[in-house]
């Protein structure tokens, strides 16, 4: 599975999948998820993360986010901005209530704030496969971002997070592909 074509077939399987789920299914996941993962934030040392705003089916990370930020004043989160013409993310400080715009793809972001730069970075995924090979919607923010940061002695630690049924081990990592350091589902860690 190393063709643009076969990833991109496979991704639309994932998202099929995904948006059949039965709301039942889908709650008792999200809810196994987001005590899985406020299990992890709250063995976590970092002071400030990243996380997303979910689109189209994708887990969403914001209720364990507002608990986490309500354990600690010192804890800070940020929400990435998509920049359509460099294909990378930047991070802008968020809170809950916060004023809320757009960026160019129409998703989510503070409307104000300072940039952030994350040392804990929640990655939404379509797909996932063991080593942290993950599955994104195609268009590589999250790798170059990683790389970047990582060039600059920045990387944060990137945890995966999606439903254990997306789990798709034909996938194959592609030498531009930067993995995950974890991944963890519904179920626990992959």
């Amino acid at each position: 599975m190393n063709t643009p074509d076969d990833k991109k077939r496979l991704r639309q399987r994932l998202l099929r999948q995904r948006a059949a789920m039965p709301p039942p299914e889908r709650s008792r996941r999200s809810a196994a998820l987001q005590a899985r993962l406020l299990a992890h934030l709250a063995q976590r040392t970092e002071t400030q993360l990243a996380a997303y705003w979910p689109i189209r089916g994708e887990f969403d990370p914001l209720p364990a986010v507002r608990q986490w930020l309500a354990g600690d004043a010192r804890r800070r989160a940020a929400l990435p901005l998509a920049h359509k013409a460099t294909h990378t993310l930047t991070f802008r400080r968020w809170q809950p209530g916060a004023a809320m715009a757009a960026d160019d793809y129409g998703i989510p972001i503070p409307a104000a704030g300072e940039a952030m730069l994350p040392a804990l970075l929640l990655v939404p995924c379509v797909g996932f496969a063991p080593h942290g090979v993950r599955l994104g919607w195609g268009g590589g923010f999250y790798d170059r971002t990683l790389a970047a940061l990582a060039a600059r002695g920045a990387r944060p630690f990137a945890l995966g997070l999606a439903f254990a049924s997306s789990a798709a081990p034909q996938l194959v990592r592609d030498a531009h592909d930067v993995p995950l350091e974890a991944i963890l589902t519904d179920e626990g860690f992959a």
